[in-house]
């Protein structure tokens, strides 16, 4: 077992390493450079077509399962998750305040990478023998690319299908059960079997069902968690402008160890930063467009400009809520980190109350990430071995949850982490071949639409 341990370990550190987090910036900014920073200048649209997505647009209910907003908040559902809360606080222990500019960085670029992926998953989806439309990267390495790169698709979806559990769905589960256990003295075996039963009852529904409750919980605890972050930010006030200072300086000089804090290099900060920021918003992973493939619509574009809102709302909003709290609050060099930090932080602002906040956070983002992160890897499972595969796929989904919750996770978290990483390589290579197709596409929508 420690051999394989030790393999895994080090095939993630070259998956994580240098290379991925430079290839993961570099389509994104490849991307953001042909599409002329679009994504960023169509912001503001992009809202507006979130709103009006609550619906179908007429003539376009059977183009798809789930309207347009729930499709985002399926993927956000997914992404917003440990990531906003463990994984911010988390790239600040291990890379300092810097940390947050790069994941900045990360979410800029990440927008237009997850508009690819999005115009891409509309543009080349499929339906399938049940009469659902399904997508995602292997489906357009598969249908843009032709048959001889259809095994790069295959690859996809077993990573894919595979790391769903650990990132999805175990490690979730153990997170979950840990808080409250902390917090609530609630019992992690009983908080498997609620999380089981609960999650049971949702995808009995399928999508339709999942796009309903993530279109009512992941507005309300997204809204939730950052009022009470506003609140957090407003008591420490007066050290915002000296947080922001230092998160800009640190992104390029290095840190020296302070109280519990180690120190840092500028390269800690940008990998830190940047993998963490790809872990909390997915962009470039190719987990986000097999929601967006089941959106009631017909123009890839659309969907496209709403897929990249998540990336925004994800990082550039929760992430930075999260981050202003730790670093204003002075805990950041206290040596603790993960989830622990965090309510620390918050706990310093609003004390008895604070850590509870996080808590409740941390388990209704877990809640959700098992699922939207059940429905990437039940299409995954589909693209493998057919739509008989959905059914055992979602009783296996459901009984690994109290197996999560109970177990220790850390060789589980290794491998998820390691094929969550690799489920980036197919896509990555399908976005830059596939981006003439972007490009022309974006072109011919806005020369014929006034958005």
């Amino acid at each position: 077992m420690e051999t394989i341990e030790s393999l895994v370990s080090s095939i993630n550190g070259v998956v994580w390493g240098p290379l991925m987090l430079v290839l993961i910036l570099g389509v994104g900014l490849f991307l953001s450079v042909g599409l002329k920073l679009m994504p960023i200048l169509k912001l503001g649209e992009g809202f507006k077509l979130m709103v009006k997505g609550t619906q179908a647009k007429s003539g376009e209910a059977d183009s798809g399962e789930i309207p347009p907003f729930q499709a985002l908040m399926t993927a956000l559902s997914a992404t917003v998750g440990t990531g906003n809360i463990a994984g911010v606080a988390t790239a600040i222990f291990l890379g300092g305040p810097g940390a947050l500019f790069w994941m900045w960085i990360t979410a800029l670029v990440g927008m237009a990478t997850k508009f690819s992926e999005a115009v891409l998953a509309v543009n080349f989806r499929e339906v399938d023998e049940n009469g659902r439309h399904v997508g995602g990267p292997m489906y357009y390495i598969k249908n843009g690319l032709g048959p001889k790169w259809a095994w790069l698709g295959t690859l996809f979806a077993i990573f894919g299908g595979i790391a769903a559990f650990g990132i999805g769905n175990t490690v979730q589960a153990n997170s979950v059960a840990d808080v409250l256990e902390a917090n609530f003295n609630l019992p992690a075996a009983v908080t498997g079997v609620v999380i089981m039963v609960l999650v049971g009852m949702v995808l009995i529904g399928g999508i339709r069902r999942i796009g309903r409750v993530a279109a009512a919980l992941v507005p309300f605890m997204a809204i939730s968690y950052l009022l009470v972050g506003l609140v957090v930010l407003a008591i420490n006030a007066s050290a915002i402008p000296s947080a922001v200072v230092m998160i800009v300086e640190y992104a390029f000089t290095p840190i020296a160890a302070q109280g519990g804090f180690a120190g840092a290099a500028v390269w800690a900060a940008i990998r830190f930063g940047v993998a963490r920021g790809i872990f909390s918003n997915e962009a470039g992973l190719g987990s986000a467009p097999i929601a967006h493939a089941s959106a009631q619509t017909k123009s890839p574009i659309r969907q496209g400009m709403i897929a990249m809102l998540g990336t925004f709302i994800d990082t550039l909003i929760i992430c930075s809520i999260t981050g202003l709290v730790i670093i204003t609050s002075g805990v950041w060099t206290s040596g603790i980190s993960g989830a622990a930090l965090t309510s620390a932080a918050f706990g310093a602002a609003l004390p008895g109350m604070g850590n509870y906040v996080v808590a409740i956070a941390l388990a209704v983002f877990a809640f959700t990430t098992i699922l939207g992160w059940s429905f990437y890897g039940e299409r995954c499972a589909e693209y493998l071995f057919g739509v008989k595969a959905i059914k055992p796929y979602r009783l296996f989904w459901i009984l690994a949850i109290p197996v999560g919750a109970l177990v220790n996770l850390e060789f589980i978290w290794l491998l998820a982490d390691t094929l969550n990483a690799m489920m980036a390589l197919p896509n990555l290579i399908a976005l830059v071949l596939l981006s003439p197709v972007v490009f022309k596409l974006t072109k011919e929508y806005f020369a014929t639409h006034k958005v």
